[in-house]
């Protein structure tokens, strides 16, 4: 037996134990009365950057390594990836599936703040690198108060600016919101890193994340925020990214690290200069020609031009040409044709003006059995969005690390290999099919019904049919014209588009609306801005250079409004407000308000009860806790059932209510009548009929079906049925025939027994 003490330190507080090891190292930053601590210790002693990261009693371990050689074969992009890994331990609780009790494939949204993450760091690094770079964010603590995503930039910024790893360090990200107040209504102020409960129902909700003087990325949902608000609460949130970077710089000046030297993909003057000379022209006809709206032409003509390219390459060069070079160069050259054209002439490939938008296309109702369905069609991008309804029980119940919810509106998203004219195997969706899916949902959900409107679970799915730029946008027109069709009653149509900045050495740039494949490519920024006529409800935005400045935002969600407006002309001339039907393939819901104490009688005991109604009507059946009974059915006379059935089970017995029962027992002073699914009524002897009754059996037997009268019901709850007062059940001749019959009889009966009979009817 070990009888060592066993000794517990706080999680930040200097270790004695480990001072000869390593030096202990804890900084604090306040911001806006909410305190990070960043500790550098020997946890991950093997990663080549770490850092502990806490706010509040969130704790996140933030890890950075790369790979001391090159990928083999070099290819071409950059390979860094980014593991946001969620902890059930972190939450104190045990979590998971009955058969499986742990951490599994990552869930949403791990995969969501894996992406948020990889788009605020990537742009920082040089993308000729081909060594591979892994951030690995482990959350090790949660207080289900503050969100571990805020925190995890910081660690994922200085455990590669604390790391041997070339990197061009630190950025900062910090969420910005706009809750309600207490009882509901809008306010007028921001809040930085808001908790999880004042983020519920805010009317904004950002993570930004920047350098010291650009924006480099966004994620946002809002309620239907103006344009100039959303680029207040930018700005005023940039500020306190520009202390946090302060914060970090103070770390890295205290832990001077040299940077590694990184064999990167070469630049050859002599290979640049004959590209130059030999195939600029070629390239440049390739994108600019006079098929350039063509896609597929467009494609092709490249990859011509890059084979003729690559072949003449080897040819002249061949001790040193590599493909990952003239891969890069080829690529470069592309990315300064199209910036020049565009900034300095106002050109772009496919020959539209940079605030034009692609021809668009929209029709609605075109599946017979789908609920509902929309179809959006911009330039070369076109998307299918079906509408499925279902009942209440439908709902998605999510249970992570930080989110243990129920969803009742869904909007998932397919990207098959044939929309882009590859073929690839088919696989589930990846992490880009989710962050897409996620984004189009964030921007339909405050148009949504509450469920008190609208009970249905709702379930929407985009199909992307062709793509050449910005389908998750696509796929929020596609699913508002759906919705519309399908009769669920939005407040209003949503639409967006992507648009798109070419910025030069100079400072000189053009933003571009509706921006496609070339543009996206080999442009410096994608922002995607979703919302309605009267607002934003959703942007994201990612970059290739340091960031955007605030000027530049403004200009581009100037331009992503004049944008929208078109695209919800469009849809409008099409559908503009919602079916007044659903379709006659929708389930149909019935609501039934019952008493919260008759919940357990509806269910019955394991279930039995419910169970039985369900198996004899088809329907579906769901039960809140309010007394709220939501009963679904695509059969009408299933539904007709289920819901005489739920209202036999639970109705309120009043006195003076006549009720159809069963006779269950026989007793000697009186019968007892099944009036309701485990409620049973007493009819005393004494009114089983207006006149004398000797024998309950002379008027009653088991297994009768008898209308009765509620005579009473008393303190306990007993219920007292009659029959003599049923009105029509016995005529004045047949109380006056058995008067004159039992008049006589009963006198002998009394002077024999003395009255005895008469107690016994008073007997229960």
């Amino acid at each position: 037996m070990n009888d060592r003490p066993c000794v517990s330190r706080p999680l930040f507080s200097a270790d004695p134990l480990n001072a000869t090891r390593v030096e202990h190292k804890t900084y604090t930053l306040n911001l806006e009365g909410k305190t990070f601590t960043v500790e550098l210790n020997n946890w991950a002693e093997q990663a080549h950057g770490s850092v502990l990261v806490r706010v509040g009693d969130t704790v996140v371990l933030a890890t950075a390594v790369m790979n001391y050689h090159a990928r083999e074969g070099g290819g071409d992009f950059f390979p860094l990836s980014v593991d946001y890994e969620e902890k059930f331990y972190a939450t104190g609780k045990i979590l998971g599936s009955r058969f499986v009790k742990r951490e599994t494939r990552p869930s949403e949204e791990a995969i969501l703040v894996s992406r948020l993450i990889d788009r605020s760091i990537r742009p920082r690094f040089d993308m000729r690198i081909r060594n591979e770079v892994q951030v690995i964010i482990t959350v090790l603590s949660i207080d289900e108060k503050n969100d571990p995503d805020v925190p995890a930039l910081l660690g994922a910024s200085l455990a590669l600016s604390l790391s041997d790893i070339p990197w061009l360090g630190p950025i900062a990200g910090i969420r910005v919101g706009k809750p309600r107040t207490a009882d509901g209504k809008p306010s007028n102020e921001f809040v930085l890193n808001p908790t999880y409960e004042e983020r519920e129902g805010a009317d904004l909700d950002v993570i930004v994340s920047g350098t010291s003087d650009r924006i480099n990325m966004i994620e946002a949902g809002a309620n239907e925020m103006p344009e100039q608000e959303f680029a207040s609460a930018i700005e005023w949130g940039f500020e306190f990214i520009k202390q946090s970077i302060e914060f970090q710089q103070k770390i890295i000046a205290d832990h001077a690290v040299t940077k590694r030297e990184v064999q990167m993909t070469p630049r050859s003057p002599e290979l640049s200069k004959l590209l130059a000379q030999d195939f600029m022209a070629t390239i440049e006809e390739a994108m600019y020609g006079a098929q350039a709206h063509n896609k597929k032409i467009v494609h092709s003509a490249i990859a011509d031009a890059k084979e003729t390219w690559m072949k003449k390459a080897e040819e002249s060069y061949p001790d040193t040409f590599t493909k990952a070079e003239g891969n890069l160069l080829f690529e470069e050259a592309i990315n300064d044709i199209v910036h020049k054209r565009i900034i300095e002439k106002g050109e772009r490939p496919d020959g539209r003006k940079p605030d034009e938008l692609r021809p668009l296309h929209v029709s609605t109702g075109l599946l017979p059995r789908t609920h509902g369905s929309g179809l959006f069609m911009r330039g070369e991008t076109h998307v299918l969005s079906l509408l499925t309804l279902g009942g209440p029980g439908d709902q998605h119940i999510v249970e992570g690390m930080e989110v243990r919810t129920k969803k009742r509106f869904m909007h998932h998203y397919n990207f098959p290999p044939f929309s882009v004219g590859e073929s690839k195997p088919m696989r589930g969706p990846g992490r880009r099919e989710i962050g897409h899916g996620a984004l189009a949902g964030r921007a339909l959900l405050p148009l949504i019904p509450s469920k008190d409107e609208f009970p249905y679970t709702i379930r929407l799915v985009s199909e992307v049919l062709s793509s050449n730029g910005s389908s998750s946008m696509a796929s929020v027109c596609g699913s508002s014209l759906a919705l519309m069709q399908g009769g669920v009653p939005i407040k209003k149509a949503a639409g967006g588009a992507a648009m798109g900045l070419m910025l030069n050495e100079k400072g000189d740039y053009k933003v571009l609306t509706d921006i496609q494949g070339p543009e996206d490519h080999h442009g410096d920024m994608d922002f995607k801005a979703a919302g309605t006529r009267d607002g934003i409800t959703a942007v994201q935005m990612d970059v290739k250079i340091e960031g955007i400045t605030p000027a530049m935002l403004r200009d581009t969600l100037i331009d992503a409004h004049k944008c929208r407006m078109k695209i919800l002309d469009a849809m409008d001339a099409v559908i503009s407000e919602p079916n007044k039907e659903l379709s006659p393939w929708a389930p149909r819901i019935e609501i039934i308000k019952i008493n919260p104490e008759k919940i357990g009688s509806l269910i019955g005991p394991g279930g039995k009860v419910i169970n039985e109604i369900i198996a004899q009507t088809g329907v579906q059946i769901d039960i809140d806790d309010d007394g709220t009974v939501f009963i679904t059915s695509s059969q009408e006379e299933g539904m007709k059932e289920a819901i005489a059935a739920v209202k036999q089970i639970t109705r309120e017995i009043k006195a003076g209510e006549l009720i159809e029962g069963k006779v269950t027992r026989i007793l000697n002073f009186g019968a007892m009548v099944e009036i309701g699914p485990r409620q049973d009524g007493l009819v005393h002897v004494s009114e089983l009929a207006p006149w004398h009754v000797e024998n309950v059996t002379d008027i009653l037997n088991i297994g009768d079906k008898v209308t009765v009268k509620v005579k009473d019901i008393d303190d306990q709850g007993r219920v007292n049925l009659t029959l003599k007062d049923v009105p029509g059940r016995y005529s004045e001749e047949d109380v006056a025939r058995h008067r004159d019959e039992g008049g006589s009889r009963r006198h002998d009966d009394d002077r024999r027994h003395g009255g005895a009979h008469d107690q016994r009817r008073g007997r229960r």
